[in-house]
């Protein structure tokens, strides 16, 4: 199978150097050339717009920051939309509005073709060793027919039922995610302006029922002091603004959402959009003067699982 990959940043790349690196035909689209060169250079093809690569491949992965980058893409005046044929799938990969993934999928299955949603979760370390979660929405014979390829970019792969479910519960996730990161901000800030030790007070959360996937990638590099998660406040304004829609779409009387919303648009407008997530703990550090560290924590996370093939989780009935 011959699959093109649109989107070579933080994620994306690493996506596509999973495929790369278990020989996949892989051609390569990114608007930073120099990234390109990068993975021509690891043995992949590129191409020089996104219409000649929709031509040159069966499968088409995109990976981009926004709804507005998938669309432009598939339906720009270069765009694969308009030659994609009976047969050939597009898989996006980006973490979008669900609505925009049912129109998006409209058009692609008038023109005969499959469509696929499959955003990750897991963060962008366990990305690039092919050990991350992939949520999958869309028909079964598609998911069956990608399948093999989703099983090389990820560990756990869930087919989440119909186009839209997928981009539901990926900011489902990253909204969790996000309520975890303020409380951990706020945590961690009280202990250190009690005098606690900050080594200590990890490896208390670490081992207690305050624990949770966070706590141990991202309060990691807050103590180190880099607060780089690989991941900008402008994404997490996006995410946790898709899943607030979602919730008073339903009239879910949401408390939580409005106020994380709120949180990280002050943290734009204080720290700048392109800050990492995990510095919205300077909202609590900087009134009080005090700077959250502790020792020998690293400054960015790596995984350390050996990369396996991945498998299809079945929810329990």
């Amino acid at each position: 199978m011959k699959i093109g990959f649109i989107g070579l940043g933080n994620v994306g790349g690493k996506l596509a150097g999973s495929l790369i690196r278990n020989g996949h035909d892989v051609t390569v689209r990114d608007l930073d050339d120099t990234l390109v060169a990068e993975y021509v250079s690891r043995g992949a093809k590129s191409a020089a717009s996104p219409k000649a690569l929709g031509e040159a491949v069966d499968l088409i992965i995109t990976c981009l920051p926004s709804p507005a980058a998938s669309a432009a893409v598939a339906e720009g005046l270069d765009g694969f939309l308009q030659i994609m044929r009976p047969g050939q799938v597009w898989l996006e990969m980006s973490t979008t509005d669900h609505s925009e993934i049912i129109r998006l999928g409209a058009l692609v299955e008038a023109r005969g073709a499959m469509f696929m949603e499959c955003p990750v979760s897991g963060g962008c370390h366990r990305a690039d060793t092919g050990n991350i979660a992939i949520f999958a929405g869309g028909p079964r014979a598609a998911f069956e027919f990608v399948l093999p390829v989703l099983t090389t970019m990820g560990r756990r792969i869930l087919h989440t039922g119909d186009l839209g479910t997928a981009s539901q519960l990926k900011v489902m996730t990253n909204y969790l995610c996000t309520v975890h990161l303020v409380a951990l901000a706020e945590a961690l800030t009280t202990c250190k302006a009690i005098g606690l030790d900050m080594n200590t007070t990890y490896e208390a959360i670490r081992i207690s029922s305050g624990n949770s996937f966070v706590h141990e990638t991202e309060s990691q590099v807050i103590l180190n002091g880099s607060r780089d998660i690989n991941f900008t406040m402008d994404l997490v304004s996006k995410d946790v603004g898709l899943f607030d829609k979602i919730a008073h779409d339903a009239k879910v009387p949401v408390e939580l959402s409005p106020l994380i919303v709120k949180i990280f648009k002050e943290g734009e407008a204080a720290y700048g959009s392109r800050e990492f997530s995990p510095n919205i703990i300077r909202r609590y550090e900087e009134p009080l003067g005090i700077k959250v560290l502790g020792t020998g924590f690293p400054a960015d996370m790596v995984d350390d699982e050996p990369e396996e093939p991945g498998y299809e989780v079945v929810p329990k009935r």
